[in-house]
Parts: structure tokens; sequence; C-alpha cells
């Protein structure tokens, strides 16, 4: 196992988090086995950017992410260098620190049509 520390979010973590993550999940996975309820629109198939993370520490431990993600990535609110999909990143043995983004795309969460 390894950790990872999640930075407070207004909604998700309004203190913040320390977890011990399992090696070979996703940090999406991860999050939400510890009770931290990040979206995931597409049920984590890589289809949206509702689980947009940044990756504060540890980014450049994790496996580069596809032209798939790259993708997508392109669309997701407050994009930086450091952003992954939380669902398709997997855990490793290094620590991670991340931060959640305060607004996602999702637009049924957010009550438009």
């Amino acid at each position: 196992m390894t950790r990872i520390i999640v930075l407070p979010h207004i909604e998700l973590c309004p203190d913040g988090a320390v977890i011990d993550a399992r090696a070979d999940e996703s940090i999406c996975q991860n999050l939400l086995e510890n009770g931290i309820a990040i979206e995931h629109a597409c049920e984590m198939s890589c289809a949206c950017t509702t689980c947009h993370v940044v990756v504060r520490e540890g980014f450049d431990a994790l496996e580069a992410s596809d032209e798939v993600e790259d993708d997508l990535l392109d669309k997701a609110w407050g994009l930086e260098p450091n952003s992954r999909l939380s669902c398709q990143a997997m855990v490793n043995d290094t620590p991670l620190v991340i931060e959640i983004p305060r607004y996602s795309i999702n637009m049924t969460k957010e009550g438009k049509r």
C-alpha cells in the first residue's frame, strides 16, 4: 500500500484526507473506496472528465497518459500540466498528493439541461 494525500475540497473532502491506497487500482477507485465521492459520470470508462484531478506530488511516477485521456483532458475545467483523469491514473508505490478541482463539466449535477 501507498499513501494518497487529498488536499481539501470544499464539498468532497473539506478537511483533506490521507488514505492508504492500493497499488494497481486507479486513483478514482481508491478515493471511492475511502469515502471520497469523486464524480465519475462515465463509470470510469474514460469517456468524460468529471474525475479530473491535479497531481501535485508524484505525477512523474505515474504511467504516462494515452492519447484518448489527453484529448479528454483538453476539455477539463482547470486543466494544468499535471492533470490526470483519476479513473485512468493507476496508483503504484509512490505516494501522491492530489487536488480535486472545485468544478467539473458535469452539467447534470449542476442542474443544467
